[in-house]
């Protein structure tokens, strides 16, 4: 499908991330000399159309104090990973929940990354979920964050040389 002149700077904007500011529809309408009704039609529209795959917000845990990043990892029976993983989604200590095939020599399926401030913090929500969920005989692994990779949202519209040389920096 064309996009128009508004579709595709939108795009851009999308991909350096929304203003911090109150009302960032209302922002970027500005910016782009529409209204924020608009922005939003817009954003659905592309959505739906499949131009945008994800939009999400990607919180930066270490600049608010959250060192500790662990990403446990779950080996559960295939048919209930989806309810398995609805219960984790209402945990508060849970920022992150998906389901990956399992691998060959890795028999983990539901990932679940839970941030703390420290590690017997994370270690402590993870026990209580655990029994909460009545999850104590239930094959996990705990992988702890060791190196911080830079945070980005999409990029849509690069070539892949382009993506390659963002990843490199």
């Amino acid at each position: 499908m064309e996009r128009d002149i508004i579709d595709r700077q939108l795009i851009a904007v999308l991909s350096e991330g929304l203003p911090i500011v109150a009302r960032p529809y209302a922002a970027v309408a500005a910016d782009l000399g529409t209204c924020e009704a608009d922005i939003v039609e817009r954003i659905k529209r592309l959505e739906a159309e499949g131009a945008l795959s994800r939009f999400g917000v990607i919180v930066r845990h270490h600049e608010i104090g959250y060192r500790a990043n662990a990403m446990v990892v779950w080996d559960v029976p295939d048919d209930a990973v989806r309810d398995l993983g609805r219960r984790f989604a209402d945990e508060t200590c849970v920022t992150l929940c998906y389901q990956r095939p399992r691998g060959e020599g890795w028999p983990y399926n539901l990932f679940t990354m839970i941030h703390g401030i420290t590690r017997e913090e994370t270690l402590a929500n993870l026990s209580a979920m655990i029994a909460r969920c009545g999850l104590d005989d239930t094959p996990h692994d705990v992988l702890f964050s060791t190196r911080r990779f830079k945070q980005r949202g999409a990029r849509y519209g690069e070539d892949k040389s382009q993506m390659r040389e963002a990843a490199a920096s």
